[in-house]
């Protein structure tokens, strides 16, 4: 797979939220899509929906894995990661991706519930740009 594009090591760092609770930042990865479910399964039908104008069981696999393939440039999403006894957990994810009309992109943002009103939905809106 020659053409992948390298991963983007630059845009991962450490962040501290308003409350003081530290987080990693990163670009998503491929291997990522699991994490995608799983995040999925813990954000409220509320969340859920404002992310994804729909309201589903899970998140399918065939979905996931799109979403965490991107190509770094064109697409790209970050991730932020909280270690929970020493596993990263998925807790937020910033994205843009190109739209049909020239030089427009689609955003969005989704932070799970008990993470949000700490400041993280704007890092991730901060780092996107």
């Amino acid at each position: 797979m020659g053409d992948d594009p390298p991963y983007p090591r630059e845009l991962e760092r450490d962040l501290t939220l308003r409350d003081g609770t530290r987080l990693r930042l990163r670009p998503i990865r491929p291997d990522d899509a699991p994490r995608l479910q799983e995040l999925y399964g813990r954000l409220s039908r509320h969340t859920a929906y404002q992310r994804f104008f729909s309201i589903m069981k899970r998140l399918p696999p065939d979905w996931a894995r799109m979403l965490a393939d991107v190509d770094f440039q064109r697409r790209l999403a970050l991730v932020a990661e909280h270690d929970v006894d020493g596993v990263p957990e998925l807790v937020g994810v910033g994205r843009y991706e190109p739209t049909d009309a020239p030089d427009t992109a689609e955003v969005a943002f989704v932070v799970q519930d008990g993470w949000q009103d700490r400041g993280l939905g704007t890092v991730l809106f901060q780092e996107i740009l």
